[in-house]
């Protein structure tokens, strides 16, 4: 699972196939549709799973107001491969608002955490998935600590959105836009630093784990699959329509469609 960056201006229509976007905006407006009927507008905490399995064309971008206005949002775009027995499922969309995620406080009140998919000690998120998966946003106020039950079972990451602090026993510095991977055990362990720089009070981090899937992966473009004939299949029903066809709004034609041409 690895952040995507975004354009400012969002994305035109494209084709996903074999995975999952998910997609959380902390702060900010992001708009979604795509060719299967999903979509909505998200802020605030929301996030958007989109689950494109078989296939779809989608579209995001935050809503013209705000970019002529110049307001700024901030948020990230995981990828979540699917296993290949789920690779060509129906496509799924799931509208999971800030309002519904699991709220759990440090017992010192210094870390607040988000569950937004999977569990942690028992408590779960909103968010469903297809092997089992972790998602939590945390919040550390300066000098909080926190060290959480992991499943031994599931890799682990963490994934700074914003501030300082450190990870693992032996302390591990971390900082905005870094990631930090961490090996086996039954625990997780991430610590604030005690100055925080004056535009990011507290340490905001993204935790994710989950179950190895350990197939073959054969990724290019915004296709994930297990094979490189299967890839080669996706640019085909892509180009020949059976991915969906861009809904008639804002003025879109079939000349909007993105044009994509396979070199795998």
């Amino acid at each position: 699972m690895n952040p995507q960056l975004v354009s400012p201006k969002g994305t035109p229509w494209h084709p996903h196939r074999g995975f999952e976007t998910v997609t959380y905006i902390i702060d900010g407006i992001f708009d979604h549709q795509d060719s299967n009927g999903g979509g909505g507008t998200i802020t605030n905490g929301d996030t958007q799973w989109m689950t494109a399995g078989a296939g779809l064309l989608h579209i995001e971008a935050p809503p013209e107001h705000l970019v002529v206005s110049g307001g700024l949002f901030h948020g990230l775009q995981l990828w979540v491969n699917l296993p290949a027995k789920d690779k060509m499922m129906p496509p799924r969309y799931q509208d999971i608002r800030g309002g519904s995620v699991q709220l759990l406080t440090s017992p010192d009140g210094g870390a607040l955490l988000r569950v937004i998919a999977g569990e942690l000690d028992g408590h779960a998120g909103p968010g469903i998935t297809h092997t089992p998966i972790t998602m939590i946003h945390a919040t550390l106020a300066p000098g909080a600590e926190i060290t959480l039950p992991w499943r031994e079972d599931f890799n682990g990451l963490a994934y700074v959105l914003a501030g300082r602090g450190a990870v693992g026993a032996d302390r591990r510095p971390v900082h905005t836009g870094q990631t930090a991977v961490f090996g086996e055990g039954g625990s997780l362990t991430v610590r604030a630093d005690e100055r925080q720089d004056s535009h990011t009070p507290d340490l905001e981090v993204v935790l994710l784990g989950g179950r190895p899937i350990r197939e073959p992966m054969a990724h290019y473009g915004p296709f994930v699959m297990n094979t490189k004939d299967e890839l080669q299949q996706a640019f085909e029903d892509f180009q020949k329509g059976r991915l969906g066809s861009v809904p008639a709004v804002h003025g879109m034609t079939e000349a909007s469609e993105p044009v994509i041409r396979p070199s795998v």
